[in-house]
């Protein structure tokens, strides 16, 4: 992982007296992890993941663990934060903030097939259904603003072609107001490896540290995109109908969704091109990321411009 704080046994044994968790029986370090230090944990009462966060400052965690919280108490499958001794959800490791959540059952697929399509689709549509009661509010971080800001930084890495087509797609997107499309709560990173499975079904939805307010159907596109796509950077037919058909199935679209379905595939893309692009080339200082490739969403990106992938709705 791209930052990683050490903790010993003794220092956690300290650290969970001022929980309710039983005796610690194991821990044990997760590799995956790129913005936060993350362990297995196992107590006498159950297994759980402990989250130090690397990044996230304690006066920003509030809104996700409080959304954890509250999606889980309206039965949707995502870790569930324990509250210390006083009641609170965060806590302080190793002069990190600190967290503790129950672990899920289920393991991340890298090839999802159509009924798993639909699950997550279904799960999504749910998501956003018990979100509407969250009364917290946080403005989408990597939004418009974030984009005109990030832009111009990556700009100098890319070859002509390439910088015309982000120019060109910040310059579109600066266009489109899509505050007035249904808002609500969103995952904003509901990627493959962000969701349990159990066979065909969720198990739970995981990493909610990039969650925020935003449109509903942003989160769609971001999901679909990975979730629904082809070897060739295309949208598969059949995953994605089953996909939309199942989210519908819980939360019909609105006209003016469906009718901004594929620049929301575009807004999708762009971001996730922007951010690997900053990843790979601009790297925070101490940190060894291992980055995704950008060129992936890049010619999802061109892709999506080049075809008409509203058919799909």
């Amino acid at each position: 992982m791209a930052v990683f704080t050490t903790v010993s046994e003794s220092e956690l044994t300290t650290w969970l007296a001022d929980y309710s968790l039983g005796k610690l029986l194991e821990m044990q370090g997760i590799s995956s992890g790129i913005e936060n230090t993350n362990y297995f944990v196992t107590t006498s009462n159950g297994r759980f993941v402990l989250t130090l966060f690397e990044i996230l400052r304690a006066d920003e965690l509030p809104f996700y663990l409080n959304l954890m919280a509250h999606l889980a108490r309206h039965g949707i499958p995502c870790p569930s934060p324990v509250a210390n001794r006083h009641n609170q959800f965060l806590g302080s490791l190793n002069s990190k903030p600190a967290c503790i959540v129950s672990r899920l059952s289920g393991k991340s697929t890298t090839s999802p097939n159509a009924k798993q399509c639909a699950a997550i689709g279904a799960m999504l549509g749910q998501m956003h259904v018990a979100g509407h009661s969250f009364s917290q509010v946080m403005p989408n971080p990597r939004g418009n603003a974030w984009r005109e800001l990030t832009a111009p930084k990556v700009r100098p890495f890319l070859d002509a072609n390439q910088a015309a087509l982000l120019d060109s797609e910040v310059a579109f997107h600066t266009q489109n107001d899509i505050s007035q499309l249904p808002q609500g709560v969103i995952h904003a990173d509901l990627f493959r490896d962000n969701v349990l499975l159990e066979d065909n079904n969720v198990g739970g939805l995981i990493d909610f540290y990039f969650a925020c307010s935003d449109a509903l159907l942003y989160d769609m596109a971001i999901t679909v995109n990975d979730w629904c796509m082809g070897s060739d950077c295309t949208l598969d037919a059949e995953r994605t109908q089953v996909f939309l058909h199942a989210y519908q199935s819980v939360r019909p679209l609105q006209d003016n969704e469906q009718r901004a379905w594929t620049t929301m595939l575009r807004l999708a893309a762009l971001r996730f091109w922007i951010s690997r692009l900053f990843d790979k080339y601009l790297p925070r200082d101490g940190e060894m990321v291992n980055a995704h490739d950008p060129q992936h969403f890049e010619r999802i990106l061109k892709n999506h411009i080049a075809t008409a992938q509203a058919v799909w709705l």
